[in-house]
């Protein structure tokens, strides 16, 4: 039989460890509201970053998301396949001008609500308060966030 005091001590919280397992769980959520709209947390960083920026190319996509020319040209190629970007490449060999199409902009504002509805759950008035203040956090450091 062993005592409280012959328990060895809790391990020490790990920031890093406490980041990526909430990011894990954000991104699980995210994954599933975004799933009935035909959208991954992937596809939807692709769509903001050509919403944000009309006219963008594939290498300014690939540095933005983190992710190969090779990569961005096949996403890309899929979201023009469901209408939802176009490239207004002028001809063969210039350069890329990719932008968002209206279909691709009203997807946008249904992933908007859809992500604003994760946060909520997530880091609202009804979320665990670790997380609450998680949330808050990073409202503050980012500076104009709302709830």
């Amino acid at each position: 039989m062993s005592s409280e005091n012959d328990r060895p001590a809790p391990p020490t919280t790990s920031a890093s460890i406490v980041v990526l397992t909430l990011a894990r769980k954000v991104e699980t959520e995210l994954n599933a509201a975004l799933a009935p709209l035909d959208l991954t947390v992937s596809r939807l960083g692709l769509l903001g970053h050509i919403a944000a920026m009309p006219g963008t190319s594939f290498s300014e996509l690939a540095r933005m998301s983190g992710i190969t020319v090779q990569s961005v040209h096949a996403a890309v190629k899929a979201l023009a396949g469901a209408g939802l970007v176009r490239d207004n490449t002028a001809r063969a060999g210039s350069a890329s001008a990719i932008e968002i199409t209206p279909e691709g902009a009203r997807l946008m504002e249904r992933a908007r609500a859809a992500v604003a509805a994760v946060d909520e759950r997530l880091f609202g008035e009804a979320a665990d308060p670790i997380q609450r203040q998680v949330g808050d956090t990073i409202r503050a450091a980012f500076g104009g966030f709302s709830r």
